[in-house]
């Protein structure tokens, strides 16, 4: 396996990618160190350790800690993943958007612009909102509140976006992997140590009694289980036999060999999930405004919308499966995908080409897009049951039939978040995106990947 990884820095090219990667989220670390300016840092992170548990620690999560700080990345990707949401939505409805994306090379990079404003304006919004929020705020957040912190703030926040999103372009361009799901990976990742002194803390501490080793056991128990499950999940894809006719191209005989076409189980990865946070973590925002909190019927919504609560659950999950189906009907064209099968002589066994072969192909990614939602569903939601519980006794008129339920039903285990099925999908996730692309570098090269499925091509022992 050594020699594997050493094959890397063994190609130029694959070696300047990957220590170009490793700068960019150097820099995004060491941004996530300088606070915005006028904040009272301690007095933020009492409110943040009050707040755990809520739709804080989901967006806290996305940032790398830097919203808990109040650092310069703070709002981190979250205004590029929701202007990304936006004009992908508009291609679907909106007719001239959409004939812009199909001119190709061109139209592309003018919704990449479009979407970049987008996020500023985003970014200036919410910057505007979190000022506004904490200079209202009660517990001498704010130094000294007033229109210059305002100002101050905006500046900073979205001046920090932008940074951010030019960071993950420049990853996505010149590093290796996708640039804005490996910042998010970083944020998650740079959280795992804290949350294992927080489980050594708790089996020093016995905060459990008895049940705190065997609960402590389950949890690890658990996580390997959600991994492998992953993995495997992640591999898993449907072949669709593909045969191709022979046909006489100049002197040569082309074709007549069988070849499949393969549909992966989960073709969205963990973007539905992103998505889905991205869009669940608005409410969050909402809630901190005046007019929110001085009125009692908005805030009941509004506290209706935390993890943990059975309508928050309910439509993180329905927002995974729209986004699932969403994603897929981008990235994914079986009409496409049919008409190069016919220019190319190629058939399904038993389906005539054209419509048909293009109807049975979407038949098919429609199944298996509902599976891997399901699948999305299960390893998002479930560990963070465990973690959060679900609030059954607060749903109105049937929450007193809830009321005798245990303790860790409604109000979970309490460990740490980040030990939640979302951040493990989206750092297993990540982690094999970035893994395979490094793969494919090195069989392009004749090297050997990393998997036995990869091939057996051994690669120069020589720098």
């Amino acid at each position: 396996m050594f020699e594997k990884f050493a094959n890397i820095f063994r190609i130029p090219d694959l070696r300047k990618r990957v220590l170009f990667t490793m700068a960019m989220l150097a820099v995004y670390r060491l941004g996530g160190h300088i606070p915005t300016p006028g904040v009272n840092t301690a007095a933020l992170e009492a409110f943040f350790n009050s707040q755990s548990g809520s739709s804080l620690g989901l967006v806290d999560m996305f940032s790398g800690g830097n919203l808990r700080r109040l650092t310069i990345f703070a709002l981190g990707i979250m205004p590029y993943i929701t202007a990304s949401i936006i004009f992908q939505l508009l291609t679907v409805v909106y007719e001239p958007l959409a004939r812009l994306q199909k001119e190709g090379e061109l139209g592309r990079r003018k919704i990449t612009q479009w979407t970049r404003y987008l996020t500023v304006v985003l970014g200036v919004v919410q910057s505007a909102t979190i000022a506004i929020a904490l200079s209202h705020a009660q517990g001498g957040m704010v130094l000294n509140p007033g229109p210059g912190f305002i100002l101050m703030t905006v500046l900073t926040l979205t001046s920090g976006t932008a940074f951010i999103m030019w960071l993950g372009e420049q990853i996505t361009d010149r590093g290796i992997g996708n640039g804005m799901s490996l910042l998010i990976f970083a944020g998650i990742v740079v959280g795992l140590p804290r949350a294992v002194a927080e489980l050594v803390d708790t089996a020093r501490t016995e905060k459990f009694g008895a049940f705190t080793v065997p609960a402590l056991i389950l949890l690890v128990a658990c996580m390997v289980a959600v991994v492998a499950f992953i993995v495997f999940v992640e591999r898993s894809e449907r072949r669709i036999p593909v045969q191709y006719a022979k046909r006489i191209v100049g002197r040569r005989l082309m074709g007549g060999q069988s070849t499949h076409l393969p549909l992966k189980v989960n073709s969205g990865g963990v973007m539905p999930v992103i998505f889905a946070a991205s869009v669940l973590s608005a409410p969050l925002l909402f809630s901190q405004a005046a007019i929110v909190r001085n009125s009692a019927g908005l805030t009941r919504i509004f506290e209706a919308l935390r993890p943990g609560e059975p309508w928050y659950e309910l439509i993180y999950m329905g927002a995974i499966i729209f986004f699932a189906y969403f994603y897929i009907s981008i990235v994914f064209r079986p009409d496409d995908i049919a008409d190069n099968m016919r220019k190319y002589g190629g058939f399904i066994p038993g389906i005539r080409p054209g419509r048909r072969t293009s109807d049975f192909i979407n038949d098919i990614l429609t199944r298996i897009t509902l599976v891997g939602a399901l699948y999305l569903i299960v390893i998002s939601i479930i560990p963070q049951l465990l973690i959060s519980g679900i609030h059954l006794n607060h749903l109105p008129l049937i929450g007193g039939f809830f009321e005798h339920l245990p303790l860790w039903v409604t109000n979970g285990l309490g460990f740490n978040f980040y030990f939640g099925g979302t951040s493990l999908l989206i750092v297993v996730g990540v982690a094999m995106d970035t893994v395979n692309q490094v793969e494919s570098q090195l069989i392009m090269r004749h090297y050997e990947g990393f998997s036995p499925r990869s091939g057996r091509i051994r690669g120069r022992r020589a720098w």
